[in-house]
Order: structure tokens, then sequence, then C-alpha cells
């Protein structure tokens, strides 16, 4: 044992980087335990597990990023989307989406242990990344230039999901957690959910009438059934969703795991197996401004809106991995993996605002109740093989096999609105006495989505390694082939409170104005009915998705010195989305249609996407990197389906634009790093990306409501930047110093479209009032920085890091009519995490989260335009190893 420390001088940062490097593989290097106690006494576990991912990060040929499991443990991240904001040059989204050097989430990919995954979410084609729990995760690997195993479709970057694998020999752990929020002290507000709702499933209660959805399967449309029929599916509706207040209970959960490892000859076998549950609770206070009046002093007013908003939300998530593999003479390994995730989101909010003809100047306000209700699941099965032949030169050849699919359930969500008229005149609303069901058309709406999308995706990889006289390049070429499918199905139904012949609306308690007896006995106006459908064609539709893919690259290195590493992929590329008319469950088509109806379903392209990197070598402490690549973003799923859907995120109508073009993307990236033997380091990095028609939103003017977002093609466009990754201790300071370190990274960067408007008025149809026609991208912030500084008690029971996020203002609604861009304004996270090990078996943890309290805020020409309360989150978390 001795004798290899001594060869290799490992000095004691160093030898925290091998102890701490992820298991991830079945058969571990042979290792004597007495060295394993030597090690664990030398090591520093965060300075160790960061030094880790910057071994695997130095090692490869192309720029890329990784973030190991105990650095998300030492942030205190729940999920692999919040952990990512930590990556250089990364930003968080809407809690979960991930912007790579400030591109949105449709210009970058994202993997599950390399292989395409499906997604939940109804507007998107990316999956949201919080619905992977942090404990699940071994590393996220960020590949920030193309390489030619890649897939095309890559404009920041690739994120790949690595899952935790069989452990190297028994383990066994339970843990719970225990926390809250600030916000959460105070009473919030809720409804009468299901039974099984502790179970993040819904009971029935929320569905649709079997009656109802029995007509919806027949294409039997509503408006042909009689008023009474009518009325008997408008009392089965649940209307039971009023807003009522309640303490909040705490945040809890539970995580188990176990696994092992068996040997039998030349035959090794393990397992590996995990269940989570968390159930939490959020109070947020919001602001929701929609539309403004431009003052004579150049401010603006809320003209239509809701400035007081008190909003509750119950989530559920729980998890199961199975993963099982098996392993001959350390040349031929198989992994079986199966993971199920499921995230439900239970939302309420409580909206007093004015609309445009119910002003506060005359004794007017209008009382939203939104609940939204949604179940997202994801199960996956992947099989992976590798394989080596020493006989046949180390050929080398490895496959996988995975078959994916998720779903997005929301049943029965509801938005109602009251009006409330100040009848004293003393400006105060009294629910109970003056306050009234709206009369209209759309006294509410309730909306029914479903969704399944599923994928299967395989593919396979040779390599075979030449060597020769100062150096050796590796072959490689390998095939990639996705098939993917969705069905989306999505009703819309409004209460009419017009069709009630004078029937007495008042009160504020849905079930209270609108009782059984109202509904089933009260005399109607002349043919009205009470219940309407308002789906339109688009609200269901259909997709599918192929890709064919091929690579061929070379890896060569010459005298340990220079390292040229390229190749060329090829993709064969299709789509369809078809909607349908909810009406009969037909394509939306003309009655006679044309070839570019037909075409207008379906987009193909096929190209060859080359990259090259170049490594120069400097000495084993620094290394210089260049690379290039061509690669291509294409739209997504319904953005090139002429029909307008209600995006769940942004609550905006978007409609998508046939004919629009692909975004062609020339990729540069220029990287120093240097690494130390201490474990510290530092890296600085340009890149640039040039593009042609870049995809972006474009708001139609003149909305009556939330502003109509159409897809449209910029001319072109570009970003550049510069990226600064560190890590330094303290240790020149002496005593104490040495303890202490600090990390981070700082990304500097810019981005411009040019848009041309009349291209716009072809391309959708519909005015481009744009304020700037030439500005920062969409979601692109200027500036991220990450630091963290941590300290690890001398003798290994205590470590302590402090970890500071922000991101840069960035546009989320681009600005039309002379009005200025609406801007998400800078959120400055600043956490605590606190572990203590009472034991080597034994972990406490502490953590605080957004200890400034901030707001999540938007803005636009110095007047607030949305605004959400985050509060003080905090937990506290205890782990058994076995």
């Amino acid at each position: 044992m001795n004798k290899t420390f001594n060869r290799f001088s490992l000095s004691s940062i160093a030898v925290a980087v091998l102890a701490s490097l992820p298991s991830t593989n079945l058969i571990a290097q042979e290792t004597d335990d007495r060295a394993i106690e030597e090690v664990v006494a030398k090591a520093s576990r965060l300075k160790g597990t960061a030094s880790a991912v910057m071994e695997e990060r130095k090692s490869q040929a192309f720029v890329a990023d990784i973030l190991g499991a105990e650095q998300i443990s030492r942030t205190g991240d729940s999920d692999a989307a919040a952990a990512l904001r930590r990556v250089t040059g990364l930003t968080l989204v809407d809690g979960k989406f991930i912007y790579v050097r400030g591109l949105g989430e449709r210009y970058s990919s994202t993997q599950l242990n390399s292989a395409s995954v499906p997604s939940p979410d109804p507007s998107r084609s990316v999956i949201p990344l919080d619905l992977f729990p942090a404990a699940m995760i071994e590393s996220l690997s960020v590949q920030k230039s193309y390489s030619p195993s890649m897939p095309a479709n890559f404009g920041g970057g690739n994120v790949d999901i690595r899952l935790k694998t069989i452990p190297t020999d028994f383990m066994f752990n339970i843990s719970g957690n225990l926390g809250g929020n600030a916000d959460n002290f105070d009473e919030g507000i809720f409804y009468n959910g299901g039974d099984n709702d502790w179970r993040g499933e819904d009971d029935g209660k929320r569905a649709a009438p079997v009656q109802l959805m029995g007509m919806w399967r027949n294409y039997q449309p509503l408006d042909e059934v009689s008023q009474d029929e009518n009325r008997a599916i408008a009392a089965m509706l649940n209307r039971d969703y009023d807003p009522k207040s309640q303490s909040i209970d705490p945040n809890w959960g539970v995580d188990l795991s176990f696994g092992d490892r068996f040997e039998s000859g030349k035959w090794r076998f393990g397992y590996l197996t995990s269940v989570s549950y968390d159930n939490n609770w959020q109070v947020s206070k919001l602001y929701e401004g929609q539309d403004f009046v431009n003052n004579d002093d150049g401010s603006y007013s809320l003209v239509r809106g809701f400035d007081q908003v008190d909003a509750t939300e119950h989530s559920i998530r729980w998890s199961g991995m199975l993963n099982l593999g098996i392993e001959y003479d350390k040349a031929h390994r198989i992994d079986i993996s199966n993971i199920i995730l499921h995230d439900t989101a239970d939302k309420i909010k409580e909206k007093f605002g004015n609309t445009n003809n119910a002003l506060i100047t005359d004794g007017l306000r209008v009382r939203d109740i939104d609940v939204n209700y949604e179940e997202r699941e994801l199960i996956a099965t992947q099989i992976r093989g590798t394989h080596n032949f020493p006989e046949f030169n180390n050929l080398g050849f490895d496959w996988k096999y995975s078959n994916a699919r998720s779903s997005r359930y929301a049943p029965g969500n509801l938005t109602t609105r009251f009006m409330l008229t100040d009848n004293n005149e003393d400006g105060v609303w009294d629910l109970s006495t003056e306050s009234s069901l709206r009369k209209g058309r759309t006294a509410g709406r309730y909306t029914f989505q479903d969704l399944n999308d599923k994928v299967e995706n395989y593919g396979f990889n040779f390599s075979m390694p030449i060597y020769f006289d100062g150096g050796e390049v590796e072959l490689k070429a390998g095939g990639d082939f996705i098939e993917k499918s969705r069905d989306a199905f999505a009703r819309r139904l409004d209460i009419n409170t017009l069709a009630f012949d004078n029937a007495d609306l008042s009160g504020y308690v849905l079930a209270d104005v609108l009782t059984d007896n109202v509904i089933l006995n009260h005399p109607l106006a002349g043919s009205e009915t009470i219940i309407r459908d308002n789906s339109v064609p688009g609200d269901d539709y259909l997709s599918a998705q192929m890709v064919d893919a091929y690579y061929f690259s070379a890896d060569f290195l010459f005298d340990n010195t220079w390292r040229v590493s390229g190749g060329v992929r090829w993709e064969d590329f299709r789509q369809v989305v078809a909607p349908l008319d909810p009406e009969n469950g037909q394509f939306d088509l003309p009655t006679s249609p044309t070839e570019q109806d037909l075409a207008n379903m379906a987009f193909r392209e096929d190209d060859f996407y080359p990259a090259l990197a170049l490594t120069y070598i400097a000495s084993p402490q620094v290394q210089y990197r260049l690379s290039y690549g061509e690669t291509t973003v294409r739209p997504d799923l319904r953005e090139v389906a002429p029909t307008t859907y209600l995006d769940p995120l942004t609550e905006y109508p978007v409609r998508g634009t046939p004919g629009i073009q692909t975004t062609q993307i020339k990729n540069y990236d220029l990287r120093w790093e240097w690494y130390l033997e201490t474990g510290e380091n530092l890296s600085v990095g340009l890149f640039y990306k040039d593009m042609v028609n870049p995809i972006e939103s474009v708001q139609s003017p003149s909305q009556d409501g939330p502003p109509l977002i159409v897809m449209a093609n910029a001319d072109d466009g570009e970003v550049y930047g510069v990226e600064v990754e560190f890590m330094k201790d303290f240790a020149f300071l002496g005593g104490i110093g040495s303890d202490f370190f600090v990390s981070g990274n700082v990304t500097l960067s810019d981005s411009e479209i040019n848009i041309d408007t009349q291209r716009v008025v072809e391309q959708t149809g519909v005015s481009a009032a744009v304020t700037n026609a030439s500005r920062r991208m969409t979601g692109h912030s200027q500036y991220v920085v990450n630091l963290n500084l941590g300290y690890d008690a001398p003798n290994g029971n205590h470590a302590i890091t402090l970890a500071y996020n922000v991101f840069g203002e960035r546009i989320i609604i681009p600005g039309i009519e002379g009005q200025e861009d609406r801007m998400e304004q800078p959120f400055h996270s600043l956490d605590l995490v606190y572990t203590y090990y009472p034991s080597f078996a034994s972990t406490l943890k502490f953590k605080a989260q957004n200890l400034l309290d901030q707001k999540k805020e938007m803005e636009f020409s110095d007047t607030l335009f949305r605004s959400e309360t985050k509060g003080i989150g905090f937990d506290i978390s205890y782990k058994y190893e076995f």
C-alpha cells in the first residue's frame, strides 16, 4: 500500500480524489481494506468530490462540465433542475427548464443514461428536469461543445442525467427529512381534494363525469344533447373547489435504498434498488399584471390584472428504481435499469384585481379562483451492454435499448370569476354581502387534459484502438435510432350563467351559488345551456417523430501532448404533427386539402453535422482546448402546427407557425484549464455561436386578455461569452485556513437576434409591431454567478457550505407597440447547508434556502409586471447507512 502511494506521490487532496470517485461500476479495482481506511482519514469530503469530477472533465475530448452526487448533496439541491443551475453558464427557468449559455430549453437536449426520454410537458418536447430527484442521481454531465456521438439537435449543450448504479459491496441506508418554509407559518388556503391526494393521485373526484367522457370518446358534440341532459351533466361536475383558510403541515420525506454485489468465478452480479417519497407545501403571494396604460409622465399604470393573489401549492413526489447488473471476466457487462418517477402539483390561487370594464374607481373588483392540478409520470426501462474483445485488438462494442413513456394527467382544473361591488362605498369588498358569480358565458371554465408520450431509443457503438510509435488513435462508429409518438387530449367547458333566467347569483362560494337545485330546476332562458364546450381544433393532436443517425469519429493522441478528435454525424429527421377536430376526431384539414395543407403537418430534413476538437496538453497540469461543430435546432412538436394552445407554464396562448425553419448553428469553443495536484483548479473559456434562422417568440398586439405568442424565425443571431471556473483553498493562510475553500464560476455573455418584421408578418400572418427588432434572445442572461464557501472540520465530523447563485435579468416576453421587453429580474439565491457526521454510518444535515428572502419579479420600463414570493425554506434530515 505505501509503495503505491509513494510511487504516485499523492498529496492529501489527491488521495481524496481517489477516495471520492463515484462507485458507479459494477466491478471496482481491487483495493486493500487498510488502504481505504488511510484514504478516509486523509480525505476532505467536498474538495475530494469536486476534484473527482474535475478529473473526468479533464479527460473529455470535448468541452464538458460534470456535477457529482456529493456536490449536489453539499449544496442541498433537491432535484436535477435545481442542481444544474450550479454548473457554469446554466440558468434555471420556472424551476423546471435549464438554459445553457443563455439559450432556451429548445436549444439543449436531455438524455437519461445517454438515451432519449419522453416529456410530459404539453407544449415542449424537452423533459422538465425537476422530475428527477437528487437522491437518484450519480452525476450530471453537461457537454457544451458538439461531438459526433451527440444528437445533432444541439445548441447550448447536451445534459446527460446519470442514475446511480450497482454498488461495489453491500449497502443499505435509510433517511428521513422534516422541514418547511417561513411563508407557511401563517395560514394558507386550500380546497377539498380527493382521498388519494396523499399519494399524488386523483380518486376520480376531479375527473369528468362518466357520461361526458363517453360522449368525448364517441365524438358526440355537447351542443347536440337536450337542455335536461346538459343540466344533468353540469350537476355531476365537481364544484367543491372554493378556497378555505387552513394551517399548513410541515414538509417531510423518506428515502430507502439497498444493494449488493456477488462473485462466482469469473461472474459478478449486483443490484441496487431505492424508493423515495416527499410531501411538500408552499404558500406564496403574487402580483399578476396583464395590461398597462402609459401615463403622461412616462410611467405605467395597471388597467387589467391582479394586484392581490394568494396561492398555496401542495406537491407529492415519489419514485422507485431497480438496477440489475451482470459481468463476465471483466470484459462483458450488461446493466438493466428500471425507474418510475411520479410528481403531482396541486395549486390554488385566490386573485383580486380589475379588468377594463371592472374598475376600482367605479367600485368594482373581480375575484378569480384558479385550481391547477396535474400528475406527471415517467416510466423507463433501459438495457445497456458493454463488451471488449482482447483477441480482436481490444475491439469494443456497446449497445443500448431504452423504452420509456411519460404522461401528464390534469383532470377538472377550474377557473371561476366573481364580481365584487362596493355597495356601501367604504372601500372594502365584503365577500359575504358584496360578491356574486359573474353573469356571462364564461363565468367559469373547466379544463380536462391528458397527454401520453412514448420514446423507443436503441443504438450501438464500435471502437478500435490502434497504437503506433509516439501515439495512438481510437476509431469509433455507431448508430442511434429514435421513435417517438405522442397523443394529447384536451377539453374546455365553460359555465354559462346567462343560461339562467333571472337567477340570484349572489355569494362567494361556487357550490353555494350553483347548487344542484339551481342547476337542475331553475328556469333557463330560451335555448341556452349551462355548460358549453369551447374546445378548438388543435386541443387534441397526434404527433410522431423518427430519427435515424450514424456517425464516425477518430481520437488521436500524439506524444501525450496533442489530441485531435473529430468526425461527422448524419441524421435523417422526420416529424408529423396532426391537430384533430374535437367534434369528430378527424384531422383538422380543409374539405379538399391541398399538398401544402398536408405539408404543413409534416417536417423532414437530413444533413451531415461535423465536429473537430484540438487539445494541447502543455503539462500534466495545463491544457488548452479548441473545438468547432455544426449543429441544428428544430422546432418543437407544436410549433409547426397552425393551432393555438394555452401554455400551462406562462398561461399565455401560443400559436404554431407552419413552415417555420430550423436553426443552423456554428459552434466555437476555446478553453484553458489548469489543474493543481492539491485539487485546486482554474479554467477560462470563450464561446461563440453563429445562428441562421433562430426560432423566437413574437407577441401579437391588441389582444383582449393575455397576449397571443406566435413562433417565428429571426434572420440571424449570435451568442458569445466568457466562462471562468475555479476552486481554491486557504492553506496559504496556515492554521485553520487549510480547512476552508472557495469554489465557483462566473459567466459573462451577450446575444443578439435581428428580426425582419415584414418576414414575420408573411410567415405568421399577424402584425409584428415589435419594439426592438434587434435584441437579446428570449431567456438570455448577461451574467451568471455561482460561489461556494466551504468548511471541512479537520476531524471530518463537520462540513458547512454557503452557496450563492444569481443570474442577470432576462427577457420573458418581448415588448410590442413601444412597450419595452418584459424582463425577469435577478434572483439572488443564498443557501446554507450544515452537515454533521455523528459516526461513520450516520449523517445529520440542516439546510436553509433563500436566506435573503428574494422574490421572483418581472418588470418592464421600471414597472412591476409579475412577482411571486418564495420564502425562506429550511429542512433537517437524518441518514443512517447499515
